[in-house]
């Protein structure tokens, strides 16, 4: 089942010209949207589905800086002071609240480990601290179990999934940016070698630079292009209860669970401890590439074969600009959450909060994480198209850290000065003998 997202009217005429065509409508694409209408830029944002019909809707609402990858740090520090701003930014409600993250340790070898990102947390003067059981027990009233303590930073924050990126889309089209859903961009045409137009199945959009912001489908994008992004797509499963009393308002995980106190009272609730893996061809063609981060978590994996492999199997990896794409076959990846996922996540989050064993279930959903081999996004133009920008792979992260992705993507497409330093996300990394990997303290 998928998460009810609030609903974004399509613009009912595809211009005929642009200056930017953004491919995808999650937190990412509308964020660069508005970024860039308020530059005075013209933009048409192109949604195959709906806005914020993935992933996008379909994360745990968590806008955080703990436990970040440290080429990360600075953009999501931008991030949330964007957040902090979002509501009247965009003239709506976005759920975005400073109401703290805390990450409970079982041990002293894991609170240990926590402890050791603090030395980044120093280096940016957050407010990141380590909290004993007591100081954790404090904090959230109701914590049961054997925690050795806990790392907590209360200027973390959260946000409304189902909310956000809808109001941030509307808040664009206010500031002239066309929003046009149910489009697929098939691809984009070049002459002299640069970008000269988005082609969608509703037509052409004569444009100078084009933002892939298509999560989970940026790969088999880039890929009828001849461009090789080493992308994945990992399986999330999260469900949301009734409205609870007496529940948290800190944001959590610890052991096999994490959490986030909603508006409606309820909470989103998944599981830290498992990640699930359909595997499909995708997994072996980049077996190498992602060896490293399947060594640093493997206790943590949960491979299954079954009928995703056949699927993505005959999904078509070539076609012409004037055939039907596999982007009109899926309008909305809707996968089947993982039971298993869902069990583990209710037991283990009773288990630390026995008021949760009174929660009741009102739905859960699975949705698509695009993962990198290094689990940072790609935030970068590509030399091999001038005009062609990619904003994908955020592993995760990417509906915290997605205002600050968007202004970032805005003020390069734009040539304008940088919020921070782009070179950590270029897609040349992979290609330019620097042999990426995954931050071993980074969550």
């Amino acid at each position: 089942m998928a998460p009810k997202v609030d609903p974004v009217q399509s613009d009912d005429v595809l211009p005929a010209r642009a200056d930017v065509v953004i491919v995808g409508g999650g937190i990412i694409g509308t964020s660069t949207a508005l970024f860039l209408a308020q530059k005075g830029i013209r933009v048409v944002l192109c949604e195959k589905g709906h806005i914020a019909g993935e992933q996008s809707s379909r994360n745990w609402g968590w806008c955080r800086k703990m436990g970040r990858d440290p080429r990360e740090l600075p953009l999501i520090i931008e991030s949330l002071r964007l957040w902090q701003g979002m509501n009247e930014l965009v003239e709506a409600e976005t759920g975005f609240r400073q109401a703290g993250i805390m990450y409970l340790a079982e041990t002293p070898a894991e609170l240990g480990q926590l402890e050791s990102w603090l030395d980044h947390a120093r280096q940016y003067q957050l407010d990141t601290r380590i909290l004993t059981r007591a100081e954790a027990a404090e904090l959230m009233p109701g914590l049961t179990g054997n925690w050795t303590g806990a790392l907590y930073t209360a200027s973390d924050g959260k946000a409304e999934p189902q909310r956000a990126a809808p109001a941030i889309a509307e808040a664009a089209r206010r500031h002239g940016a066309a929003i046009v859903t149910q489009c697929a961009v098939r691809g984009i045409e070049t002459e002299g070698g640069r970008v000269s137009a988005a082609v969608t199945e509703k037509g052409r959009i004569a444009c100078e630079k084009i933002v892939l912001a298509g999560g989970a489908w940026c790969r088999l994008f880039c890929g009828n292009l001849g461009i090789e992004l080493p992308q994945l797509k990992v399986l999330a499963t999260v469900m949301r209860t009734q409205p609870l009393e007496g529940g948290p308002e800190i944001s959590a995980s610890g052991g096999l669970f994490g959490f986030r106190k909603r508006m409606d009272g309820g909470y989103t609730v998944a599981t830290l401890g498992v990640r699930t893996i359909d595997l499909v061809p995708d997994n072996f063609r980049l077996f190498f590439d992602y060896l490293p981060a399947a060594r640093l978590h493997w206790k943590k994996l949960r491979f299954r074969v079954g009928r995703r492999w056949v699927e993505e199997w005959r999904i078509p990896r070539r076609w012409g600009l004037d055939q039907a794409t596999p982007f009109e076959a899926v309008r909305v990846l809707d996968p089947e959450p993982d039971q298993f996922v869902v069990d583990r996540a209710r037991t283990a989050t009773a288990d630390a909060f026995p008021v949760f064993r009174n929660a009741v279930v009102a739905e859960s959903w699975g949705g698509m994480i695009d993962v990198m081999p290094d689990a940072i996004p790609v935030i970068s133009p590509v030399e091999a198209v001038p005009g062609f920008y990619i904003a994908t792979g955020f592993s995760g992260h990417g509906f915290g850290i997605g205002p600050g992705a968007g202004k970032l993507v805005a003020d390069m497409v734009a040539g304008d000065p940088t919020l921070v330093d782009p070179a950590p996300f270029r897609l040349s990394r992979f290609t330019d003998g620097s042999n990426p990997r995954p931050h071993p303290l980074a969550s």
